[in-house]
C-alpha cells in the first residue's frame, strides 16, 4: 500500500502536468531504468536488449508491447511489473499496458551496440584462455 505522502504528491505531479501527455522520449528513459535481471549486473536496459517492439501513447495512457528472449524467461512476470511501475511513476502517466508479443521473434541482431559490446568477454580475458587451449590445459 502506498503511503499517504507519496500518494499526495503523485496527485499533486499528476494533476500539475494534467493536460501534458506522455512524450515518447520520457516513456524511453523509464525503459531506459528497466533492466532484465540477467543482465542487470551489466547495465543492460529492455531498450537496449531490444524487448521493446512498440510504444503506444494516447493522451495519458500508454501501451508498450515487448518481445522476450525466451518463452521459458523465469523473470518475465518480474520485467512487466517493472515496465509498468517505472513507466507508471512518470507524472504524464494514468495508466499503463504491457503486452507480451511473439511475432516477431526476438533474435541478437535487436539489440543496441552498446548491449553487444557489454556481452562481449574483453580481449585481454579471451588471449588466456586462447593460450590454455593451445596448450592443451583445460579441455
Amino acid at each position: 500500500m502506498e503511503a499517504w505522502g507519496l500518494r499526495e504528491r503523485r496527485s499533486v505531479e499528476k494533476l500539475a502536468g494534467y493536460a501534458a501527455s506522455p512524450s515518447r522520449e520520457a516513456v524511453i528513459g523509464a525503459l531506459d531504468n528497466c533492466y532484465d535481471p540477467c543482465c542487470r549486473e551489466r547495465r543492460i536496459s529492455v531498450v537496449d536488449m531490444g524487448l521493446i517492439e512498440s510504444i503506444e501513447i494516447q493522451d495519458r495512457r500508454v501501451r508498450i508491447e515487448m518481445v522476450l528472449t525466451t518463452g521459458w524467461c523465469p523473470f518475465a512476470s518480474r520485467l512487466l511489473e517493472m515496465v509498468t511501475e517505472e513507466v507508471g511513476a512518470l507524472p504524464t502517466v494514468d495508466s499503463v499496458g504491457v503486452d507480451v508479443v511473439w511475432d516477431p521473434a526476438w533474435t541478437p541482431q535487436r539489440m543496441s551496440e552498446s548491449a553487444r559490446e557489454k556481452l562481449r568477454l574483453p580481449l585481454e580475458k579471451l588471449e588466456p584462455l586462447r593460450e590454455a587451449r593451445l596448450r592443451g590445459e583445460g579441455s
